[in-house]
């Protein structure tokens, strides 16, 4: 849980720095998406062979591997000397948080095989990535104005360190042999980085660009490359029969629809309160506190409203009540009280807080034990894809067009707005249509999970 918590910190803090960020190294708001992206799609691209590396050296290895790489990257962002240093520092923190995140959770699906105690970890497990996620914000609107942006990163190195002196006394994990699947893996990275790239500068370029146009057609081609590599690989990363479970299907569905709609929400907030507003970091970080607040209770209520009345009920209502946030977040604009923000922001928080746990834990019950880092590298890959996509069309959204404030466009952050609300609707009712009906927490692997197991 203190893994989760300092890499998912990382992002949420970063994004009130930004402004810090800029007026010190001069970037514009391509550089600011950037920042945020860099780490966000290394995070998604690597976490799916990072699943497999926690399977292959073990949870515990791996994970102590990933914290020592991330507090090293901290530290380089931290003495950045520019927005391309601070850019490269960024790739190599999510490569190591790619590695942390999946190596977490296989840890407590080793730890609990009870399904009703796994379930009930994994609610603990995301509630400290919740808590971050919503609390960050505060970290860095209080070290950014008293300290600098660059304490945001410096932050990291003691927690580090604690968890690394914790992880001392946890019991090895067990290993299962598995070459890497290099091909593979180039063509997930290929295929993120041109599709966030064609989103991030068609928002500035204009989407007809030539090099827009091309970065499309190069995402296009990596992901039938990828494709093409995992049916022939001998151990794919993504094993393709295990995306045929109908279970982990919707999983990734839901997982990348809830990201893009709570990323790009704290990602559009902390420029609006501050470039809008004319709001402090500090007291934009405030705002966030009585959404932390919500995160936390509704991730502990989750796991048992889903024991009464089934995951999937569950699954779908979390999805519904963020994408009504999504929409009661349209009437906002330059003169909007405070209160009123406040007000509109509460149901950001209860909708993915309650869909998430009852997600994850329907993901590892899905599938055996052995396939468990995959299992989870490849939701968390989703999910921090869906938040990456998020960042780059709300910035490239706001950035241009009609009803600027120091370049913040109302009409562009509107439009975003309603671009995910329709994207979770369509994935609440896929949930709706084909995640099973039984009730309660999980009753182990599906029948094709099972056969896969033996």
């Amino acid at each position: 849980m203190l893994g989760f918590t300092v890499i998912t910190v990382d992002v949420s803090a970063v994004n009130i720095a930004l402004p810090g960020v800029r007026a010190d190294l001069h970037g514009g708001m391509t550089g600011l998406q950037w920042v945020v992206d860099a780490y966000t799609l290394m995070f998604a691209a690597l976490m799916i062979s990072a699943g497999a590396l926690a399977d292959r050296a073990g949870a515990r290895r791996a994970y102590a591997w990933g914290t020592g790489l991330f507090a090293l990257a901290s530290l380089a962002c931290a003495l950045a000397p520019g927005i391309g240093t601070l850019i490269a520092a960024r790739v190599a923190q999510g490569a190591a948080a790619a590695v942390v995140m999946p190596a977490s959770l296989a840890l407590i699906r080793q730890a609990y095989d009870d399904p009703r105690r796994r379930a009930r970890a994994i609610a603990l497990w995301t509630v400290g990535g919740s808590v971050a996620m919503a609390a960050g914000p505060v970290l860095g609107g209080v070290l950014t104005e008293t300290v600098g942006w660059r304490a945001v990163f410096l932050l990291n190195l003691p927690v580090g360190a604690l968890i690394l002196a914790l992880l001392t006394r946890t019991a090895p994990s067990p290993r299962r042999p598995a070459p890497l699947d290099v091909p593979g893996q180039i063509a997930a990275v290929t295929a993120l980085a041109g599709l966030a790239y064609a989103v991030i500068e068609g928002g500035h370029a204009g989407w007809t660009d030539p090099g827009v146009l091309a970065a499309v057609a190069v995402a296009v081609l990596a992901a039938v490359a990828f494709r093409a590599a995992e049916k022939r690989h001998r151990a794919p990363m993504v094993p393709l029969p295990m995306l045929r479970q109908r279970e982990v299907g919707v999983s990734l569905a839901v997982g990348f629809a809830v990201n893009a709609g709570f990323y790009g929400v704290v990602f559009l907030l902390g420029l609006y309160c501050q470039q809008l507003l004319g709001m402090s970091g500090i007291a934009t970080g405030l705002m966030f506190v009585p959404l932390a607040v919500l995160i936390t209770s509704t991730n502990l209520v989750s796991p048992r409203m889903a024991e009464r009345v089934g995951r999937r009920p569950v699954i779908v209502t979390g999805q519904l009540v963020l994408a009504v946030a999504m929409f009661a977040l349209l009437p906002l604009g330059a003169d909007t009280p405070l209160w009123l923000v406040l007000l509109l922001l509460a149901p950001t928080g209860v909708g993915g807080a309650l869909a998430v746990p009852a997600l994850t834990a329907l993901l590892m019950d899905a599938v055996p034990g052995h396939r468990a880092g995959t299992a989870s590298g490849l939701l968390n890959s989703l999910r921090q894809t869906g938040g990456a996509l998020s960042v780059a069309l709300f910035g490239a959204l706001i950035g241009g067009g009609t009803g600027t404030a120091e370049g913040f466009a109302v009409g562009g952050m509107r439009q975003g707005l309603v671009v995910v609300g329709v994207t979770l609707l369509v994935t609440a009712g896929l949930s709706g249509w084909l995640l099973p009906r039984r009730p309660g927490v999980g009753a182990g692997p599906t029948p094709a999970g099972a056969r896969e197991g033996r």
